[in-house]
């Protein structure tokens, strides 16, 4: 009888020790589990709460494309001779609207390079007495 207890006690003891070895595996499958889980609602959600504004940015692209295109159509060319002229956009200023509403663009004042600085090891001119 003492065996049987004695192996019912060890049956017993060992039980919590073989369940604690299988847990981290166990753990790291329902985390990495839980990871995707919450990485898939929050993307739902994302786009729950993204769906109306994308929407309403289509509806709204719908009713501003008719007046894109004729924008594009009327001041195409005039765009297209600007930008032929235009060499270098860094040589002028931004943009100026005007009171009366022309727009200008005004040319920035080109600086003159400095002048070369004399060195001062320079011989002067003429003959050099020994």
């Amino acid at each position: 009888m003492t065996r049987a207890v004695l192996a019912l006690i060890l049956a017993l003891a060992a039980a919590p020790l073989a369940a604690e070895e299988a847990a981290p595996a166990e753990r790291a499958e329902d985390g990495r589990g839980l990871m995707e889980e919450g990485a898939r609602l929050f993307f739902r959600g994302l786009m729950s709460e993204l769906d109306p504004a994308l929407d309403e940015l289509e509806g709204m692209a719908g009713e501003i494309g008719p007046a894109v295109r004729d924008f594009a159509r009327e001041m195409g060319p005039a765009l297209a001779e600007l930008l032929e002229r235009v060499e270098d956009w860094s040589a002028y200023h931004p943009p100026e609207m005007l009171p009366n509403g022309d727009i200008i663009l005004r040319r920035k004042e080109e600086r003159a390079p400095p002048p070369p600085e004399e060195e001062e090891d320079a011989a002067p001119p003429g003959p050099v007495e020994l």
